[in-house]
Order: C-alpha cells, then structure tokens, then sequence
C-alpha cells in the first residue's frame, strides 16, 4: 500500500503566512516578545513531536520538522491566537490544542460505497454560520438529570421522549437544533468537513484519538439541552443502550415501533430482538445466547479493566498541525465499533445509517448507544487504580468544539468543560455491572504454541499458520501471520522487597503495539490480534474471545473524504501486562503474535508489531 507520510510542507501550507523552511523560525518583528539579549535556542528538550504520546517526546521520530516544537512555529505564525500576555513570560508556555473549528471553512463531505466501489455521493453536513461566538459557561445544578436503562423506561417517559424527537424533526430543516441539522454534526466533525485552524491541509477528526470521549460526551449534552427545551422539561435526560449488560443486550423495544420518530429503517434487520448485539463485530455466528453473552462479557472486561491507564483507555494525543487519527482508545476500536456495525443496515451501499460516520447520527439509536460509551467513562474512574484519571495534558484539555445550544446560540466549548457529567447536570442509572468479574480463561498456561511441520496441520483451520520469523515488515495482511516479538524487559518480581527502581518498573503497563496500520478511510477492514495461540487444539476451533490468548481486535468503521482512495494511518495499542501473567509466560524473552484478517481481506497494511511499555 501506498505511505500516506506527511511531509513537512505540509503542515506549513498556510494562506496568510510565510515561514523559511531552513529554519523554521519566527521573523524578527516576530521574535521580539523574546528577550533581545538571549538569542533563540533549539530545546531538544522541549520538543513536541506529531507522534508523541500525552506530550511524551518520541525518540524515533527523526522527521527534520518534527525536531522543532510545533509551539515555536506557531508563534512564528501568529502567536497572539494563544495570548501574548503569557508568551513574553514563558515562550515554551504555549499550547497546541485542536482549536474550535472555523464554520464558515466547513466543506462538503464525500463518501464513497462501502466495498470499494469509485463512485462518490457529496455530503452537505455544514452547520449555519454564526456571526457571534459565546464561551461555555458550566450550568447551575440544582437537580441531577438521571439517564435511565433505554429496556426499562417506562410508558409515562417514553411519551414524552417521542414527543421531544418528534418536535426536533419537525423543526425547519436549516434550524441548528433541527433532528437532521444535529446528525450532521457528526458528519461534520467526523468525515473531515472542518480543516484545522492554521493547519488547512489537516482536517479535524474527533474519532481514533484522545477527543474521542469529550467531543461525544458533549455532543450527546446539547442534544439533550435541545430536546429538553422543545419540551419546556429541563430535567428531560436521554436514555442509554446497555450493551454492556445481558438485559440489555438486545436492541431496545421503545426504538423498533415503525410508527414511532425513535424508528430509523436503515438498520439490520436481523438483529432486531430478541438477536443480542455481538460485541465481537458485525458478523453473525452461530453462537448459543449463553456463549454471545459471555464473549461479550470478556470483551468489556478487556476494555475496561486491562485498560489502566488514560492513553490506553482514551486513546493517543492529537494536536494542532498533526494529522488526524493516532490511535483509537480500548472502548472505541472495541465495543463502540462493534454495535455501529451490528446496527447499520449491510444492505445499504455505505451501511447506513449506524455502519457509517456521515451517517450515524440520523438514526435515533446512535444517541442512545453513545449515551453508554459516555457511561463507560464515568465508570472507567471509579474502578480501582490510581492511574484511572482523566488526562492532564492541556493541549487535551483546551481543545475546543462548537456547538448550537438550545438557545440557537453557537457556544465554544473546551475539553476542560466536561470532565465531570454531574457538573454538567446528568448521571446514570445505577444497573449491574456484571463484566467487573468476567476475565477470560486460558486454553493453556505457559506453553509456549508448537512449531508444527508445513504439511502437518490438519485442513480447514482458522489459525493455522506457521510461525515465521524471517517476515519483513510492513506487509499487507492477506493471510493469517505469526511471528515472534522480542520483549525488550521480562516481567519484574513481585516477590519480596522492591527497591525504588523496582517499583518504578512495576507501575509501567507493557503494551503490544501495531504501528503503521494503513488502509482505505471507507474499508471495512477487521483484524484479530492473538498472544500465544496454539491453532492446533483438540477440539480445532480457533482462539475467540472467551480465550484469554485472544487480545482483540483492529475495526474501521466507513468515513472516507476527499479524494477516492484516501488512506487512514493509525496505530493500535494493547495492554498485555495482566494478560502475560494469566497465559504463565511473564518470564518469557519472546512472545507469539498472531494477526487474522476477518473482513476485507488483503485491504490493510502493518507496518511494524513490537512491546513497548508506557507510564502515563
């Protein structure tokens, strides 16, 4: 496949600017709110790099722009956008966050059928320009709005959600609080309508990155706002689509009425009830309800508890000049892909509406499955590990979204603005949380997977590959590969004693990363990742998610743009630290991977596997 690396023109392709590439360094007219008796000077240690991650410098990146803070060149750029004031203090003090997008730059958005096929559908998703621009201000609480269990609302509530959605799509079609003006703010921010401000060449994408949790969570909150006005009911929450538990499982009675607005015809219909969504992928199997509702069960816990710490669970930075896309968190390239794909109608030719961004936010439920994915947020806190915090970078924290409010007014809002849910006035209904203690089991304890001869291995196997350890990276994955991976530490002791050093070590997470993962933006493309499988069991059947050798899985959900064929380079990270102690193999110097393509076989590119360990 063809690299998608950006060169450093272009970032630098700018409008009203000008900057000498050999030196990448402010004009002098800009340069003096420096001091003028202290020339400017490279800080190795300053730099911020595209592909760091939460602000951590990576030492791989030799790119010659790269080795420059970005920070530096956007002053030369104009730095007042982040306030002089502070640069003549603290030149370094300046942010990179995702800056609110300009409305009047919105372009259309272009997607093409799902499958390949070139022609092209232009999507118009811009919001109505304002002239006038408010800050967020927090609400004042005096009553916390409740989102309730979407399977157990009852009839009284149910009147009056259909009664505010039904006003929502009755309101004139270029009203920003309009049902169809709403979805398309997801297609907007989602299939690069908007360029980054000074960045014009990158577009802002709130998905495969660290915004993915904020943007949706405040999303979800104006929608709310909206509803709950045209309904003069401030109090008025959305429901939640509890995935995540087995009396939820099924899509939710209350959106199946073909007579009701919360009805959306472009869904699969097979997986109306009583089908339990697979949390697995989109695929149908032919799995008893006991076995579904116990893979998904591994899978949530997977997400939620193995992820400890922010960049696993919320995904990798992403900030003003870098390309969009980084690397998903373990919710979004997981559960959150898994029912978009269930829901979205297959038969539609870019899977509307849930099976593509530019479309999912025409179907009533997506509110209702993303009130869970907000849910799983508040939830991930409270779960034990002092490293289950939010991110304290403010390049996350200062980033900023616009939003039409309930009042027609465009409102800017910051990342910073939405940590908590019960300072935005809503929290959720208490229910069972029975993946807390559904960890997989092993098919086996610390056997390493056997090394079979080429014309030994029995036909029609799922995972039966050879171990191959002369593979060149990258290589296009149009068959199932296994390779060996070095482990650069071997597990430390929990034995005894730790000195400092020691307990320094014990708190890094090892993680099992995928670089270079390129493929069509509109590809269905999906992937298993596997840790020391052994495709030769006895009963033949291959590693799934019940099997705690299965680590997960690569999934991307349509949202081409642009030109046809335009490539997503992202990354996907692991964590493998508790993983490698239940498999019995922490003391091993090598670990077996194992990658299965499942959908669109041959349409990805990997351009690297390796262990890295991370300290958030």
């Amino acid at each position: 496949m063809a690299s998608t690396t950006n060169s450093p023109s272009t970032l630098l392709t700018l409008p009203s600017f000008s900057i000498q590439t050999s030196t990448f360094l402010p004009k002098t007219s800009q340069r003096s709110i420096f001091k003028k008796k202290k020339p400017f000077k490279f800080n190795s240690k300053r730099v911020v790099s595209c592909k760091a991650s939460n602000g951590k410098q990576n030492d791989a990146d030799t790119s010659f722009l790269n080795r420059f803070d970005r920070r530096d060149i956007l002053l030369g750029l104009g730095g007042s956008l982040y306030g002089a004031t502070s640069l003549v203090r603290d030149p370094f003090a300046l942010a990179a966050p995702i800056a609110a997008p300009d409305l009047s730059h919105c372009a259309e958005a272009t997607v093409r059928p799902t499958g390949g096929v070139q022609t092209t559908m232009g999507i118009d998703c811009c919001p109505p320009v304002s002239t006038t621009i408010i800050d967020f201000k927090p609400p004042s609480v005096c009553k916390i709005r409740y989102r309730q269990a979407a399977h157990s609302v009852d009839c009284r509530y149910l009147k009056k959600f259909e009664e505010a959605l039904r006003l929502m799509r009755e309101l004139d079609k270029d009203d920003p609080r309009s049902f169809m003006q709403q979805a398309n703010v997801h297609c907007a921010y989602c299939n690069d309508a908007y360029p980054q401000t000074l960045f014009p060449s990158q577009p802002i994408q709130v998905h495969d990155s660290w915004l993915f949790f904020p943007f949706h969570r405040l999303y979800l909150y104006f929608f709310e706002r909206i509803l709950g006005k045209l309904i003069n009911d401030p109090d008025f929450a959305i429901p939640y689509w509890n995935w995540d538990s087995p009396s939820g499982m099924s899509m939710p009675e209350i959106y199946v009425d073909c007579n009701s607005p919360l009805y959306d015809s472009k869904r699969d219909t097979s997986h109306l009830p009583p089908s339990l969504v697979n949390l697995y992928g989109s695929k149908d199997n032919d799995f008893s309800r006991e076995r579904q509702i116990k893979c998904n069960l591994n899978l949530m816990y997977r997400e939620m508890v193995r992820s400890k710490t922010p960049s696993l669970f919320f995904g990798k930075s992403y900030r003003a000049g870098c390309p969009p896309s980084p690397g998903q968190g373990s919710v979004e390239h997981g559960s959150h892909i898994a029912v978009h794909k269930w829901v979205g109608d297959k038969n539609q030719p870019y899977h509307e509406d849930m099976g593509n961004f530019y479309s999912a936010g025409r179907d009533p439920i997506f509110y209702a499955h993303h009130a869970n994915v907000d849910r799983m947020w508040n939830i991930w806190k409270t779960l034990p590990g002092k490293k289950r915090r939010d991110i304290d970078d403010r390049d996350w924290l200062d980033s900023a979204f616009l939003f039409y409010d309930e009042n027609k007014n465009l409102v800017r809002v910051k990342v910073r603005d939405c940590l908590d849910s019960r300072a935005l006035g809503y929290d959720y209904q208490s229910v069972d949380i029975p993946w807390l203690g559904s960890k997989a089991t092993p098919r086996r304890r610390g056997r390493a997977p056997r090394r079979r001869p080429p014309f030994g291995r029995a036909p029609g196997r799922a995972m039966a590959a050879e171990i191959n350890n002369t593979i060149a990276f990258p290589i296009v994955l149009d068959k199932i590969v296994r390779f060996e991976v070095p482990r650069p530490k071997k597990s430390r002791t929990k034995i005894g004693k730790k000195d400092e050093e020691e307990e320094e070590e014990e708190e890094e997470e090892e993680v099992l990363v995928i670089e270079n993962i390129q493929l069509d933006k509109d590809a269905p493309v999906k992937f298993d990742v596997c840790i020391n499988d052994d495709d030769d069991e006895d009963d033949g059947k291959p590693v799934g998610p019940e099997d705690s050798e299965f680590v997960g899985s690569f999934t991307n959900l349509p949202h081409g743009h642009g030109q046809p064929g335009a490539k997503l380079t992202t990354t996907l990270t692991f964590s493998i630290s508790d993983l490698l102690e239940e498999l019995g193999i922490e003391g091993e110097d090598n670990i077996v991977v194992t990658l299965v393509p499942q959908e669109e076989v041959g349409l990805v590119s990997i351009g690297n596997v390796k262990i890295d360990y991370i300290r958030d």
